[in-house]
């Protein structure tokens, strides 16, 4: 009898367990599997009242993936793992650490938050606050004059003034020129011990001022449209409303002194010009006086033309004494006649005053010219003439240049321009108490998380 005929069929509860023996051996668990089927076959080989079964650990009944039940000789922890199904955790209690950090957050969160809420609640006073808008303008005009050219360019764009603007009104320069005109003491710390935290603390120096006006002052500029918004804050209405008028005045005074400056700075061109142009005007009619002084001659061209009149009147003379004298010579015998004689002492006296008005002017007897005083005084009254006049001719040019200098620069001026004169609050904006929570709230839960990561990465790499 061979092996198969010793086995025999086999049972019908093995025939049934076979399509899941099938699906636990496809499903991953060959070990499971292989045992189930060797104790069958080694029961069915030998006899299972003769061989007991092979010590293959214990029995445990165990729920499958498909909802069956099925019995593994593995230990309980194998047929947990092998079955998915995890021992429930252990009951989660509360440690040291967790409630430090719960102190923690109590300590740097919860607790200022609730004192700046009762310090907000109760002793912060009622800021109001007046608005104010405005900008800066130039008029802007053709140019009248080709000539003074970029001098216009001087005067710089309404842009670069707003911001020479911005910088003021957060300046020290305009916190002590209000402070002496307004006193910021009486208008800011009148409230300091009910309220330090918002009040302006008494003996502030200039830079504690600054810092505080910043705070009570808002400035935006808008780069833009170049205009400027502005925000003060003060305890009462009616001095906010004084403090933001005190600012567009100081702010109009200081586009003022731009104006000034540029209106200087496009005429000193033209200004030095005509300067030195009557300088020399000046030194030249000086030059003239002094010739006029020390020749006793006003005008030697107007004397040599009195002079060459004269001498061709007396030239004139001389000819019609001349032909009267030859006249008489041919009608009186007489040798000595004094009419004769009376034509020859006139004759005589004319050729006299030619010889000497032909020496002062300098001509020779031929009538050429001759090297004399007279001749050398003459060339140098003309060469201060030419000087006079060139100096004249300069002067009203550069006169020209600079009026047209002053009238550009006049049309160009700067003037603050206020869209919005400073309001008069009806009612307190501030401190926004809110917002201040909410703000601080927020910081302090940052840096406590912060805090708290920063603890448990040092722990862990511990």
């Amino acid at each position: 009898m061979n092996s198969e005929q010793a086995d025999g069929p086999e049972p019908a509860e093995d025939k049934l367990d076979e399509p899941r023996k099938r699906r636990n051996g496809q499903q991953g668990r060959p070990g499971v599997g292989a045992a189930s089927k060797a104790v069958p076959r080694l029961a069915r080989a030998v006899g299972a009242a003769a061989v007991p079964a092979p010590p293959v650990g214990p029995i445990a009944p165990i729920r499958m993936a498909d909802g069956s039940v099925a019995n593994h000789p593995i230990g309980p922890a194998r047929a947990e793992a092998a079955s998915g199904v995890r021992p429930p955790a252990a009951r989660a209690t509360v440690k040291r650490r967790h409630r430090l950090t719960l102190y923690t957050f109590i300590l740097v969160v919860v607790l200022p938050v609730a004192m700046l809420a009762g310090y907000l609640g109760s002793f912060a006073q009622d800021q109001y606050a007046s608005e104010s808008g405005f900008s800066v303008r130039k008029e802007e005009g053709a140019t009248s004059v080709d000539m003074i050219g970029g001098l216009t360019q001087l005067t710089g764009s309404a842009s670069t003034d707003a911001e020479i603007l911005y910088d003021y009104i957060r300046s020290p320069d305009l916190v002590a020129d209000i402070d002496r005109d307004l006193d910021l003491y009486g208008i800011y710390s009148r409230n300091y011990d009910k309220d330090p935290l918002f009040s302006l603390a008494r003996d502030s120096t200039i830079e504690q001022k600054t810092d505080y006006w910043r705070r009570m002052v808002l400035v935006e500029y808008n780069e833009a449209t170049g205009l400027i918004r502005l925000e003060v804050r003060a305890f009462t209405a009616e001095e906010a409303q004084k403090v933001g008028r005190a600012i567009l005045e100081y702010s109009s005074q200081m586009i003022n002194r731009l104006s000034d400056a540029a209106r200087e700075d496009a005429t000193r061109y033209a200004g030095a010009e005509l300067e030195k142009a009557v300088e020399t005007l000046k030194e030249t009619r000086a030059a003239i006086t002094e010739f006029r002084t020390r020749t006793q001659i006003i005008d030697p061209l107007e004397d040599i033309r009195r002079q060459s009149n004269l001498l061709n009147s007396l030239e004139v003379q001389l000819a019609e004494a001349t032909i009267q004298l030859d006249s008489l010579r041919a009608t009186v015998t007489v040798s000595r006649s004094p009419q004769i004689e009376q034509t020859e002492l006139r004759i005589s006296i004319i050729k006299k005053q030619i010889e000497e008005v032909r020496a002062k002017i300098g001509l020779g007897q031929d009538g050429d010219r001759a090297d004399s005083g007279y001749a050398q005084k003459v060339a140098e009254y003309e060469r201060l003439v030419v000087d006079r006049e060139v100096s004249e001719e300069r002067f009203r040019a550069t006169t020209m240049l600079y009026n047209a200098a002053q009238a550009e620069a006049d049309r160009k001026s700067r003037y603050l321009a206020a869209h919005v004169e400073p309001t008069l609050a009806e009612g307190a904006l501030y401190p926004q108490a809110l917002l201040l929570l909410l703000m601080t709230g927020g910081f302090l839960t940052l840096a406590w998380a912060l805090l708290v990561l920063i603890y448990y990465s040092i722990r862990d790499r511990r």
